[in-house]
């Protein structure tokens, strides 16, 4: 089911599946691209056969690996992980009523979700000021 999965989501780019079906793809295709990445990296033709052939034991669609290791990887050159994002869809299937998702490639330049720096408690409660000099010299 997960070599399907991954197959079709190389070849479409989403694909719209149960959420579980969406947890359970995400490590799986994230670890074939990453064997594309390194087959892309290496200098020698038979590590890259290697990468390739192992990539094809996961996924058995080799137009979908072909098309990985050809063209898909470039998209991911400039990230270190995280190429996939899970989207969950509102209504849920009319038959079973199983939460539905969308898994999706992420595009190379989208940045993502930035964290905002959080200030410290002490800082935020105690601003510093500056003493004047005349106060700050010691009483004999």
């Amino acid at each position: 089911m997960l070599s399907n999965m991954a197959a079709s989501l190389i070849k479409h780019d989403r694909i719209e599946t149960t959420l579980a079906k969406a947890k359970a793809l995400r490590p799986f295709i994230e670890k074939v691209i990453t064997k594309a990445k390194q087959a892309a990296a290496k200098t020698e033709l038979k590590d890259s056969v290697h990468l390739r052939r192992l990539a094809l034991s996961d996924v058995r669609d080799e137009d979908a690996v072909t098309l990985l290791f050809n063209e898909k990887y470039k998209e991911f050159a400039n990230r270190n992980g995280g190429y996939t994002r899970i989207y969950k869809l509102a209504l849920p299937r009319v038959s079973d009523a199983a939460e539905m998702a969308f898994i999706e490639f992420v595009k190379a330049d989208d940045p993502g979700y930035k964290k905002k720096a959080k200030k410290s408690k002490k800082a935020a409660a105690k601003p510093e000021v500056a003493a004047p000099a005349a106060e700050a010299a010691p009483q004999a």
